[in-house]
């Protein structure tokens, strides 16, 4: 009866199994190992830029326009700066209390100088007439004080319309110099030839679209923000027009009742 083999012992199988997995650096597999001297080839943002083409110039301008243009916008629409609270509070406060005339409004919106004050002094203007004469006044200085505030949006529009169409008309460009590079070709190049030329166009679309997209959401938020504005801004002149304007019986009993408040404190004690 024939024996059975004698088991292996668990550490000479392993040393066998190691030795069997080895690889022999001067064998045909070590390239697949990782290397420290051969690292992966990286690219700054200008050699990506002289990659995609000479389309690629314009659209890296139209991003630096669309981070000016956003930061000018981005302070330029501050609420704290459109309507200051302290001076609209205050204003509209001594306004229902009669403690201000024509020309004290008038020196008070001139001080401040801002979009929610010029509106505010077009209104002091017409300072006791008829409450259409300084409705027209508060509206046709909101017109104003819209197209100021809208100052530069049409760039970035323009930026996220113009960007995507230089992308593929780099794009486009790119694809008719890569097939023409590969009609002066050998065989064996081609196929690299296609995959360097589609990289390169395809490069100035990804391009376009990257400056496109965030320009375009930058317009829709600050018309967004201008249009809430105006919506104060108007809701504000609207209760100037209740406290200055002749035929608003609300207006002269707020300012005949402060003044004669006003008179009866200044009068002597018997």
């Amino acid at each position: 009866m024939a024996q059975p083999a004698p088991a292996t012992a668990p550490e000479e199988s392993a040393v066998r199994i190691d030795e069997s997995v080895a690889v022999d650096p001067d064998s045909s597999l070590s390239p697949l190992l990782p290397d420290d001297d051969q690292a992966i080839p990286t690219q700054n943002l200008w050699e990506i830029i002289l990659w995609g083409g000479p389309l690629m110039i314009p659209i890296a301008l139209c991003s630096l326009l669309l981070v000016a243009f956003a930061l000018e916008r981005a302070i330029s629409l501050r609420r704290s700066r459109v309507i200051p609270k302290p001076f609209t509070k205050r204003f509209l406060q001594q306004l229902r209390d009669g403690e201000l005339d024509r020309q004290r409004a008038l020196e008070l919106c001139k001080e401040n100088g801002s979009p929610v004050a010029e509106v505010f002094a077009a209104a002091a203007r017409k300072w006791g007439r008829a409450s259409v004469e300084v409705e027209q006044a508060i509206i046709d200085a909101g017109e104003r004080a819209t197209n100021g505030l809208r100052r530069y949006l049409r760039v970035l529009n323009g930026i996220a319309t113009v960007a995507p169409l230089l992308g593929l008309l780099g794009t486009v460009v790119g694809m008719i110099r890569a097939f023409n590079d590969i009609g002066h070709a050998d065989v064996g190049e081609r196929a690299q030839t296609v995959a360097i030329g589609i990289s390169q166009a395809l490069l100035t679309t990804a391009g376009g679209l990257t400056v496109a997209i965030p320009a375009l959401i930058c317009y829709l938020f600050f018309v967004s923000r201008v249009d809430r504005l105006i919506i104060d801004i108007d809701a504000m002149g609207q209760e100037v027009v209740g406290v200055i304007a002749a035929d608003e019986p609300a207006g002269r009993k707020s300012a005949s009742s402060a003044t004669s408040r006003r008179s009866n404190r200044q009068e002597p004690s018997a």
